[in-house]
């Protein structure tokens, strides 16, 4: 919450610790006024991270506006997913060897690769940049940031963002497992050699896929 102010911080912390509330209420928690409270919610609501919620019938007269954090604001708060994945990538090693590990990332390479497949085209039914297009798609789905850039003959995968990099750094087998994957859902009449490794210091994963 770095960029929002003190107060609209402590609305998004308030409203997190309830389904709803109304500007009235909010006000009265942090003893200011109603239309503070509205400028600050008008605010937030432009930012995607409150939203009216639906008002149930309160006979007559308009029903109070309630308030609600939007999935959005999920964002904000503190998030261990990386750090989890790589206490269970640990705690699989101490318990199954190395072995173990690589097993798990083969298992979870096996369900991309099913799933890869039946939203690619044919490989004997489409050429290779509509492949990879269409991969990119499915990476970027994912939270790769994936973009399929057309060079000469060749066609370039590029993922600007990594969303497992914490668990890659922690075990090379999923770096590797990606390359095969690749090769696997785009064909045998491609070739595909990686020329940029987040993990090696370059600013993403790239890489070259050329028709043999």
């Amino acid at each position: 919450m770095a960029d929002l102010s003190d107060a609209k911080r402590r609305i998004i912390e308030r409203l997190k610790l309830l389904d709803s509330a109304t500007a009235p209420e909010l006000a009265a928690e942090f003893d200011t006024t109603d239309t503070a409270i509205r400028q600050h919610l008008d605010v937030l609501a432009e930012a995607g991270l409150v939203e009216r919620a639906p008002s149930a019938p309160s006979g007559r007269g308009r029903p109070p506006v309630h308030w609600r954090l939007t999935d959005l604001s999920a964002d904000l708060f503190p998030d261990r997913h990386a750090e989890l994945s790589v206490e269970l990538i640990a705690a699989i090693e101490e318990a199954l060897g190395a072995d173990g590990v690589d097993k798990v990332i083969a298992a979870r390479t096996h369900r991309q690769e099913q799933a890869y497949r039946r939203a690619l085209p044919d490989p004997a039914a489409s050429s290779v940049k509509v492949r990879v297009r269409r991969l990119a798609e499915l990476r970027t789905a994912e939270g790769y940031m994936a973009e399929a850039v057309a060079d000469g003959a060749d066609t370039f995968l590029v993922e600007h963002h990594c969303p497992i990099c914490d668990a890659a750094s922690a075990c090379q087998g999923f770096c590797r497992y990606e390359q095969e994957l690749f090769q696997s859902v785009l064909g045998d009449d491609v070739e595909i050699e990686r020329v940029q490794h987040l993990l090696s210091g370059d600013t993403r994963c790239a890489y070259r896929i050329t028709s043999r």
